[in-house]
């Protein structure tokens, strides 16, 4: 088991209800592989660094888990293909 850190932005151009609807479906993502959550953040919205697809601003959520390589791929997967994730980071943190 490796110690991985997710970045996830949602898009701010849709209801709230949905923004924390689509953090609850990547963090079930972990859980349903049974990785271990050491950290979990909502950062909230944030203008961004530069413009991404028209938008400005984007809802940060960050956490630190526990798991293997096969877990993160899903994560990636699906935050590459959910339309209200406009961008995704995973850092691999050595101890």
């Amino acid at each position: 088991m490796n110690k991985y850190e997710m970045t996830i932005v949602v898009r701010t151009d849709i209801d709230e209800k949905e923004i924390k609807k689509t953090a609850d479906d990547m963090k079930k993502v972990l859980v349903d592989a049974k990785a271990k959550i050491l950290e979990e953040k909502d950062l909230g919205a944030k203008e961004l660094a530069y413009e991404i697809n028209k938008m400005k601003t984007g809802h940060y959520f960050f956490y630190t888990v526990e798991t293997n390589s096969k877990t993160v791929d899903e994560f990636d997967r699906l935050a590459r293909i959910n339309e209200n994730i406009i961008r995704h980071l995973t850092i691999r943190v050595d101890d």
